[in-house]
């Protein structure tokens, strides 16, 4: 763990809220002074590091790792899971020197901690990581922000073969694919903004991982209901991310609560409280109101 007076420039390098760091620094001591607490931080960060590097790394390891978290001490409420991507950092950042990956980049990928920790706050009130188990891709070297958009060096698989091929992709299980996320907290989904990204990503991995040819980006989210044509503009930013894609059949089950969640910030929100001060939100929680539901759907485009 880094020392008290390193601490705080570490969390302000991975964009930990302000109100966040005092408190972490102020409960350092309960990770380090126990021995238990601290060989549960060793452990966790052991099965962090465990897949540095690997695409689509160990899936069961991720879980067991978000497992290990739920181990922590009740006094350290919900930051113990920060303090093991921080004690994970030096891995992750010599894995992005060996594939002389830009510090920016680095910095601006692993940012998504602090983003994580200020989603927490926005739906429970109260420090911590929302979900850490989503973390585990940027620490692993898996995933990247490049501009607006992240991106995620991934793999299809045996279930999402298929449903990109109704989609149009002549897809095969086990073929490299970049997967595409939206992140939170970045301002408007605008086409240029995209479009650079785009531009950014091609660069990127052509450079940094050349033995990996990815021919596809693949996006699986609820911007991609072409239901939200029915409620915003032709020229609107999410109307126009959709027109990139080519949107396979949609679940079956549908999935309200991933609007709201991305929306509102709390999934449990009432349907009849909703705020309607934009398009989006206006959308979201109208068509919920009116008896509708909403799908997370598959698209891809070429590369």
């Amino acid at each position: 763990m880094p020392d008290v007076d390193d601490l705080p420039e570490l969390l302000l390098d991975l964009a930990v809220p302000h109100e966040d760091i005092n408190v972490l620094v102020g409960r350092r001591g309960l990770v380090t002074r126990d021995a238990g607490t601290r060989r549960l931080l060793e452990e966790c960060v052991e099965e962090l590091v465990r897949d540095v590097g690997v695409e689509a790394g160990d899936a069961e390891g991720a879980r067991r790792f978000g497992e290990r978290l739920a181990e922590a001490p009740e006094a350290l409420g919900g930051y113990f899971a920060a303090y093991v991507f921080v004690a994970a950092l030096p891995w992750t950042r010599a894995y992005h020197e060996e594939r002389g990956v830009p510090a920016e980049v680095t910095r601006h990928t692993l940012a998504d901690l602090g983003r994580n920790m200020a989603s927490h706050r926005r739906r429970y009130g109260t420090g911590g990581v929302r979900a850490p188990r989503w973390l585990v891709h940027h620490f692993r070297g898996e995933l990247y922000q490049l501009g607006r958009l992240q991106f995620e060096r991934a793999t299809v698989g045996e279930r999402t073969a298929p449903v990109l091929r109704a989609a149009g992709m002549d897809a095969v299980p086990g073929e490299p694919a970049l997967a595409l996320h939206v992140p939170d907290f970045r301002g408007p989904l605008t086409p240029a903004a995209c479009d650079r990204s785009l531009a950014l990503a091609e660069r990127f991995f052509r450079r940094h991982f050349p033995e990996e040819p990815y021919r596809a980006a693949m996006c699986h989210s609820w911007l991609l209901d072409p239901q939200l044509k029915g409620y915003l503009d032709a020229d609107s930013n999410i109307v126009r991310f959709q027109e990139r894609f080519r949107v396979a059949p949609r679940d079956t089950e549908p999935a309200d609560e991933e609007p709201v969640r991305f929306v509102f910030g709390d999934p449990s929100l009432p349907v009849d409280d909703l705020p309607r001060r934009t398009s989006v939100e206006r959308a979201v929680g109208d068509h919920l109101r009116a008896g509708g539901h909403w799908y997370v759907r598959y698209g891809w485009f070429p590369l």
